[in-house]
């Protein structure tokens, strides 16, 4: 017997990507930084190892002072989260859940149907054009909410902040989501468009480019009457929801920012060579502006090339759908690794006759 709710039943969880203990694998399929965090967050953490008998601040107010210092708004505009995950949990709980439909990608960050299904959200998946990107004229008809992962995933194409400014002009009643998870890594943000928009909310992770994603630390940007309205729901599920560790961590992340632009561009130019040396084997990969491509082989199914790099000790995604069967998504480690990656690619296309 199930006492599930009956309306989850059918519900579709997310798929984490795998995180594997068989071998030592080169991990490459969950879009971890491969750089350690900075001496400074680890220094902050051990410092609040004394202090975990007590409850942390519930308004993590001085990580939130620190990125609103960075990003030039007001404390008050900004909300700390358990990873960007919560964050967009609460967005899609408490702003999506109207009669107003919700549209985002048919192609994009696989969380956003989970929740809208999880919420019983009314939303659409809209197709993306044959090179990928997004068509501005589907998402500037008015009436709707909108949710756009920028840059995207897995495509990692980026949108301009003149094509989002577009879209929130086109209807200043309707609600748009930027979730910038990779933005440090080739984006442009539009955190600067929040002073002009109301109906923005700017969402950002410290997984990625900070290097803290087993710390778990997002944060949203936006008016403070959404700011106040996202705290409202977060003191109702779950206050203490960042525990004093991980701000401790995400504040050194912050202040260091030598650190900051030494390893992203560490893994812009390991992305950069990757790309070319892969472009050269026979390869389409899309202009990433993340920390992974997205690729594939006209010699060789996705699939059978995830296996077969599995096989070899290298971990990567594969999303067995549709539009995206025949391509890898393949995260940036550090550049013996992804060379590493390049050659397994020649003997594979050389097993596969290519």
């Amino acid at each position: 017997m199930s006492y599930l709710n009956r309306i989850y039943s059918g519900l579709k969880p997310y798929t984490p990507g795998e995180q594997m203990s068989d071998q030592n694998y080169i991990k490459l399929n969950t879009n971890e930084n491969p750089y350690e965090a900075s001496e400074k967050a680890r220094k902050y953490a051990q410092a609040e190892l004394s202090k975990t008998r007590l409850y942390q601040d519930p308004e993590n107010s001085r990580l939130a002072e620190a990125i609103a210092k960075y990003h030039h708004v007001n404390q008050n505009q900004v909300i700390i989260t358990n990873g960007s995950d919560e964050v967009l949990y609460f967005i899609f709980a408490g702003f999506f859940t109207g009669e107003k439909p919700l549209l985002f990608p048919n192609i994009t960050y696989g969380f956003y149907r989970v929740y809208a299904g999880f919420c019983g959200v009314n939303y659409r998946e809209v197709p993306l054009k044959a090179d990928f990107t997004i068509d501005l004229d589907d998402y500037t008809k008015g009436n709707a909410n909108i949710i756009i992962a920028n840059p995207n995933a897995p495509t990692g194409l980026k949108m301009e902040p003149s094509d989002i400014e577009r879209i929130l002009k086109a209807d200043q009643n309707s609600l748009v989501v930027v979730d910038e998870a990779y933005v440090d890594f080739g984006g442009t943000s539009c955190i600067r468009l929040v002073e002009k928009y109301d109906n923005l909310i700017v969402v950002q992770t410290f997984s990625k480019a900070r290097q803290l994603a087993g710390a778990r630390v997002g944060f949203a940007i936006s008016h403070e009457k959404n700011i106040s309205d996202l705290k409202k729901i977060k003191y109702s599920i779950n206050p203490y929801n960042v525990n004093r560790i991980s701000e401790a961590m995400a504040i050194g992340a912050m202040e260091d920012q030598e650190h900051f632009e030494k390893t992203i561009s560490k893994v812009i130019e390991t992305r950069e060579a990757f790309t070319s040396a892969i472009r050269e084997k026979g390869f389409l990969v899309l202009d990433s502006s993340t920390n992974f491509v997205f690729a594939k082989h006209p010699g060789i199914k996705g699939k059978a090339l995830y296996t077969k790099l599995r096989e070899k000790g290298f971990l990567v995604r594969h999303f067995d759908t549709g539009l995206l069967t025949d391509f890898i998504r393949i995260s940036i480690g550090k550049m013996e690794d992804m060379m590493l990656l390049a050659d397994a690619f020649d003997n594979i296309l050389r097993e596969a006759g290519q």
